[in-house]
């Protein structure tokens, strides 16, 4: 009998261990494979092939799909990101935690972003960005589709109001923000929407998604909206601009920048992104 006992928990002892051993394993294969997927809110572009044996690369985050397009190309055939570079990336992100994650990070070489995100996020004492160039800031308005917005309590109670995406340390979001709370308005009496772009704005307007959404008025919005029908609030929200990442004083680096964005300006078909200034623009393009 005591031999039969020993072999029974001995046989016991196997099959716990198995279990165990079982379990441990599929925790770790689980665990491996969650650890592998990353937040899938942003898209990325390579050049067609690498452009050297050079491991450094060449990361480039950016937020408008029309802009990273174009960079792309250009970038890739530049002579100097060629010689000091073995590879581009351009990373499109889609929302705040993307430009969270990047540029508080230090990941790009190259950003285009407002500049409170930078000054927010002290990214240009700590990984010295530098800006480069500048587009031009803008009036903010509440627009509507048939009738002027008044800004008053009575006349914004209830409203559905589309605001752009942002984190309250930028402008783009603190604009409205900040009306609405000087006329005793919050999220307990009105519906804000957040959206990612200005032209997710205007589809959600002439969606009848949201009733007034804050933006600029450009040329274009004289097709589709009515000037009759927008209010002025009163602060102006900062424009975009590029930062390079200049921890080395890498001048033909800026000035190969600098040509590359005047390219992408002159041939982008907004206005806005037309309308650019180069800070400190090299003056000779003789090294690169």
């Amino acid at each position: 009998m005591h031999r039969l006992r020993l072999n029974s928990t001995t046989r016991w002892l196997i099959v716990a261990a198995i279990f165990i051993f079982s379990g441990a394993l599929g925790y770790v294969q689980n665990s491996q494979k969650i650890d592998d997927i990353s937040p899938q809110t942003t898209s990325k572009l390579r050049c067609d092939a690498p452009l050297s044996q050079n491991r450094k690369e060449f990361v480039v985050y950016l937020t408008e799909q029309s802009i990273a397009e174009k960079a792309l190309p250009l970038l890739c055939a530049n002579n100097v990101v060629q010689r000091q570079f073995g590879d581009v990336q351009v990373i499109i992100g889609r929302n705040d935690f993307d430009t969270f994650r990047f540029v508080n990070h230090g990941v790009p070489e190259l950003t285009l972003v407002k500049s409170n995100v930078v000054d927010a996020f002290g990214a240009d004492r700590i990984y010295h960005y530098d800006s480069i160039a500048a587009h031009p800031d803008y009036s903010a308005y509440f627009i509507a589709l048939r009738e002027k917005p008044a800004l008053s309590k009575e006349y914004l109670l209830g409203k559905r109001i589309g605001i752009l995406d942002y984190p309250s340390s930028r402008s783009g979001h603190i604009v409205p923000k900040t009306v609405l709370q000087r006329l005793g308005l919050n999220d307990s009496n009105i519906k804000l929407y957040y959206y990612n772009s200005h032209q997710e704005l205007r589809r959600a307007l002439m969606a009848g998604e949201v009733d007034i959404i804050s933006s600029y008025w450009g040329k274009a919005d004289e097709q589709i909206l009515s000037r009759s029908y927008i209010t002025s609030l009163e602060n102006s929200v900062p424009g975009m601009r590029w930062y390079l990442k200049m921890q080395d004083n890498n001048t033909d680096l800026r000035c190969a920048i600098q040509q590359v964005i005047t390219e992408i300006s002159n041939n982008h078909p907004r206005k806005y992104y037309r309308d650019v200034v180069l800070i400190n623009e090299c003056k000779s393009n003789e090294n690169l």
